[in-house]
């Protein structure tokens, strides 16, 4: 059981002073066992790397094996290589291939490299040898991590790969923790990001100068003073480069020339290694140890402990597994072996179990975990089955084992689970030996304490309240005479207050129909009844509520017809035909605050105005009362527009009856100049049509009425024309749910473009048309058209 994160092949069983002789041969004889197995173990991953090297060199060249051999041999001498670097660069594609002609004995032609000779070949050596270890791009970081020569060491590493969009995707880190490391999962393709940029390229990117480096680029790290410098070397295959190296160091200052040139060398050596993640091997024989898991019923892992350079446990490496053991992402038996316990159960960090290994490798005690569910193959059908957690210490390493209860246990499980969650519990009386039977939860119900014991079924009227005890001894007599079943409501004084239960109870009969056993189950419904009851009031309550409030709505309506009376027909008012329309809401029970004036001034001038309160009910609608008469009074006795919107919001921030805010368009047309003058405060803008084309009058400055003790009001003027037509409207008529206002403009601009209608009644099918659905706000409009003949 050796690892390369340094477990020892140290012996399963210590030898100890005053130890058996035959113990401590034992105990020499595993030793050598796995020292035999670590050597096995290496040399079948390094001739695994091996042959599939050759097999790259035979499709490039048509050699023979042999051949292949003999040249990988080559190559590796001829630039001072190990045969396992010569191995990983070429599985790497970081050579041309060779010639198919026979090839020429001596070093193969290379693309231009890193030069090798200031590196140190023996720790690259070192470092390729490591790497038959590896199995995944996190393995890869925590490798890098571990073997970096002397001096060019880092404090992180952090495996960057190209996504197909364009962005990165982090697939392996070391030296870096996990929350920082979800950050930078996914990383867009933004400038500014020094891995990308070296992808992009192809090229490194060595940031040395952390003040220059954090102006130019997105530095990594909470704070980026926690690495002074980084290097980011991308795996450059062929014409590609799809995954780059960063190399974080704590310390500042320039990378050295010797230090690029092995960073660039570790590089290349990788490529291989990422290259051949995908590659499937063959399997290495079987251990001693795992032959006996395979052997050994149930679930079980053999963990070895995974330390840190200081000692702590980071991690275990499963090292052997028996047929049934499974992880969280379905994988089961030998498939689990060589891989991490956190890559099985990424969630196990810092849960109890993972707490409880670390105690037992600590102290030698055995750890036994709560019961949990989990999906488990029974008899080859999928099934949700208990299980409950022992480790025990087994030498250096340590044993898990899932320990599934059997159908009996998880049944009683199972009936105690429903009766603590239905609040009921089952009971059973023998009438002919008098005995009972009570489940644990029927004394939770009756709030009886268990040490008085159960009650006879003829004793349970005596704990109902006195109206209910007769009802349910004529029940229980009835079931007990003549086996009648019982299944009746009946309520008891509790600690906690009245409860409300049910029982539910049939009899057993002998031969001759005489009832010989009853069994049954008694539920608390305290919470159902306080629901329905609560439910009920709440109904009853609403009921009264809405009551209330269609009365204020026909008080209100009655106000609001008595105060704003609707012309049956169109008006003429200063050479102008005039139109109005009030539709009311349709949903809710409130009338709204929306108004309007269209009345001829003792000048012979026009005056009409658009009005909406905010809100709705009573308070709304006298309101609009108040600003309604208010207004028209003003503009009658000679206030400007302006002039009287100001007063108008002096009116709603200083009356104690007003309603809050509220919006308004006023305006006032001469005719014999043919000019209309306007303003508003806060309200949509006019929609004049003219010509058959449509646009809504830029508004003037205005603020809502009633939200300012300082609001600053404007006038604007338009010349009106033979034919024109000025829509006046309030905003029901072009807001909508979710939606925005300007949406809501288009719709009614388009829509009058669609009804050139110019005949009296013409203002109804416009309506129809535009709102359709239910309307939530009352709708007021002033339609107003200048006649064809009128100059």
């Amino acid at each position: 059981m050796c690892d390369a994160h340094g477990v020892t092949s140290e012996p399963a069983i210590p030898a100890e002073s005053g130890s058996a002789p035959d113990t401590v041969a034992l105990a020499k004889i595993v030793a050598r066992q796995r020292a035999e197995m670590d050597r096995l173990r290496d040399q079948a991953a390094t001739s695994t790397v091996v042959e599939r090297a050759k097999g790259a060199v035979m499709a490039l060249t048509g050699c023979s094996p042999d051949a292949a051999g003999e040249e990988l041999v080559k190559r590796a001498k001829a630039a001072h290589r190990t045969l396992l670097e010569e191995c990983w660069l070429t599985l790497g594609d970081l050579v041309p291939p060779l010639s198919a002609t026979a090839p020429e004995p001596g070093p193969r032609p290379t693309t231009p490299e890193v030069p090798f000779a200031l590196r140190s070949t023996a720790d690259l050596g070192r470092l390729g040898k490591a790497l038959v270890r590896v199995g995944t791009p996190q393995d890869l970081a925590r490798c890098l991590l571990e073997h970096l020569s002397p001096g060019t060491e880092s404090d992180a590493i952090m495996i960057f790969a190209r996504l197909p969009a364009g962005g990165l995707e982090l697939i392996g880190h070391a030296g870096i923790d996990e929350t920082l490391a979800a950050q930078w999962r996914q990383v867009p393709p933004v400038g500014g990001i020094a891995p990308l940029e070296a992808l992009r390229s192809r090229e490194p990117r060595w940031l040395e100068d952390i003040g220059s480096d954090s102006e130019r680029h997105l530095l990594i790290g909470d704070p980026p003073e926690r690495w002074r410098s980084r290097a980011w070397v991308p795996m450059v295959v062929g014409d590609t480069a799809e995954v780059c190296i960063g190399f974080l160091r704590a310390r500042g200052g320039p990378f050295a020339a010797h230090e690029r040139e092995h960073l660039l060398a570790v590089a290349q050596l990788c490529s291989g290694r990422l290259r051949a993640f995908d590659s499937r091997t063959e399997p290495a024989a079987a251990s001693p140890v795992q032959e006996v898991f395979d052997a050994l019923p149930g679930a079980s892992l053999l963990l070895a402990p995974l330390r840190t350079p200081s000692g702590e446990v980071e991690d275990y490496r499963i090292a052997a597994a028996t047929e049934e053991a499974f992880d969280a992402l379905g994988r089961t038996g030998r498939d689990l072996i060589g891989l991490r316990l956190l890559e099985c159960f990424p969630d196990l960090a810092g849960e109890p179990l993972w707490h409880g290994c670390l105690h037992t490798l600590t102290t030698g005690e055995p750890y036994d975990g709560e019961p949990f569910a989990q999906q488990a193959m029974v008899a080859g059908v999928a099934e949700l089955s208990t299980f409950t957690v022992r480790v025990a210490k087994l030498g250096p390493a340590l044993a898990l084992t899932w320990i599934r209860h059997d159908s009996s246990d998880l049944q009683e499980q199972r009936l105690a689970d429903v009766q603590r969650l239905g609040n009921l519990g089952w009971a059973n009386w023998n009438l002919l030996t008098h005995e009972v039977g009570w489940s644990s939860q029927v004394y939770a119900v009756l709030d009886r304490d268990p040490d008085d014991g159960p009650l006879r079924i003829t004793a349970l009227p005596d704990l109902a309240l006195a109206e209910d005890a007769p009802a349910l001894a004529r029940a229980v007599g009835e079931l007990l005479r003549r086996g009648r079943p019982l299944a009746m409501p009946f309520r008891i004084r509790a600690a906690d207050g009245v409860r409300h239960l049910r029982i539910v109870a049939e009899a057993v009969t002998d031969v001759q129909g005489t009832p010989v056993e009853v069994h049954g189950f008694l539920q608390d419904l305290t919470a159902q009844r306080s629901a329905e009851l609560a439910l009920v009031e709440s109904e009853q309550a609403i009921l009264t509520q809405h009551d209330v409030l269609r009365a204020e709505r026909t008080l209100a309506a009655s106000l609001q017809h008595a105060l704003l009376p609707l012309p049956t027909r169109p008006v003429r008012l200063a050479g102008l035909r005039v139109e109005v329309a009030y539709l009311p809401a349709q949903s809710g029970v409130h009338v709204g605050g929306d108004w309007f004036s269209a009345i001829e001034l003792p000048d012979g001038d026009a005056l009409f105005v658009v009005g909406d309160v905010a809100g709705h009910g009573l308070d709304a609608v006298a309101t609009m009362a108040q600003l309604r008469f208010t207004a028209k009074g003003m503009v009658i006795t000679g206030s400007s527009l302006t002039g009287a919107l100001a007063r108008l919001n002096t009116l709603l921030l200083h009356s104690r009856d007003s309603h809050g805010t509220a919006t308004m368009v006023l305006a006032r047309y001469s005719p014999a100049e043919h000019r209309l003058v306007w303003a508003q405060a806060g309200h949509p803008p006019p929609l004049l049509q003219r010509g058959g084309e449509v646009r809504y009058l830029g508004r003037p400055g205005g603020m809502l009425l009633g939200a300012s003790a300082s609001p600053a009001f404007e006038e604007a003027d338009i010349l009106l024309e033979p034919g024109d037509r000025l829509l006046l409207y309030t905003d029901g008529l072009v807001e909508r749910p979710s939606e925005g206002i300007d949406r809501g403009l288009k719709r009614l601009s388009d829509a009058v473009v669609s009804h050139q209608a110019d005949g009296p009644g013409s203002l109804r099918p416009l309506l129809a048309d535009l709102l359709e659905g239910e309307r939530r706000d009352d709708v007021c409009v002033l339609d107003i058209r200048v006649p064809e003949d009128e100059i």
